[in-house]
């Protein structure tokens, strides 16, 4: 399984460049600034459309850009993917009409290197679509299913993986959104998962108390990469039902 840190960091190029290196990251469409030292430093990365940051920010979603920057970046050796452009919280409807419009403004060639969101609040028959469509489909919580890790968010989850999974085995790659946690991504068998943890919490100084605390920023992102990293996600789906660890490696 691949980690992807999303960035930027607390504290910016500094501690980036002493704890990025040799990582994978992903860089949001929303701060494109850190993106040529993340191509420098890390092993790979991938581009997120920023659409979720545009949404939250009541801001429209500057589609003509992102096409720009991904032609931009996507032969750079580190390049993995980039997030099809989606409609937060829209219909199925709505995000077969994005991918549609994307596809239009692109072309085959980048429109192939995309990754489309499946939204957990939509159909389960458009899930089992783009799993046969695509080789690689992200996970998005959304709508009644936004909070990540709750018991609803599980059941739905179960009721994904039980849709496109034969034999425990997901038919294409999948990412996880948000789920770059080993409590969430051991449940499930991902090929990669992301978040912006590390992100968030290395500048939280009340968070990092005690004799031996880590005082520099960079330090502590090294430390929680590690810990996240010292984890992979579960090699098949092992049933339904909500919550349930998969730990068939201990017998």
């Amino acid at each position: 399984m691949i980690h992807y840190h999303g960035t930027p960091f607390s504290g910016r190029e500094p501690v980036m460049a002493k704890s990025l290196q040799g990582k994978h990251a992903m860089v949001s469409f929303a701060d494109p600034s850190n993106l040529p030292l993340v191509a420098e430093l890390c092993q790979s990365f991938t581009l997120d459309n920023g659409a979720f940051s545009a949404w939250t920010a009541g801001k429209p979603f500057d589609i003509e850009g992102f096409a720009m920057w991904v032609i931009d970046w996507h032969k750079h050796p580190g390049f993995d993917w980039y997030v099809i452009p989606d409609v937060i919280d829209g219909t199925d409807s709505d995000n077969n009409a994005m991918r549609a419009k994307w596809l239009n403004i692109v072309g085959h060639h980048i429109f192939g290197l995309g990754v489309p969101v499946w939204h957990l609040h939509e159909e389960l028959d458009t899930l089992k679509f783009l799993a046969k469509a695509y080789k690689r489909v992200a996970l998005g919580s959304s709508g009644e299913f936004a909070t990540v890790g709750n018991r609803a968010w599980f059941n739905r989850m179960s009721d994904a993986m039980d849709t496109i999974c034969d034999d425990g085995l997901p038919r294409c790659k999948l990412h996880g959104f948000r789920m770059l946690d080993p409590t969430i991504f051991s449940h499930f068998p991902f090929s990669s998962a992301d978040s912006t943890n590390v992100a968030r919490n290395i500048g939280i100084d009340q968070a990092w108390k005690g004799t031996y605390t880590p005082a520099s920023k960079s330090t502590r992102a090294i430390i929680m990469m590690e810990r996240i990293e010292q984890h992979a996600s579960a090699t098949r789906w092992n049933g339904s039902g909500g919550v349930r660890q998969n730990l068939e490696l201990f017998g």
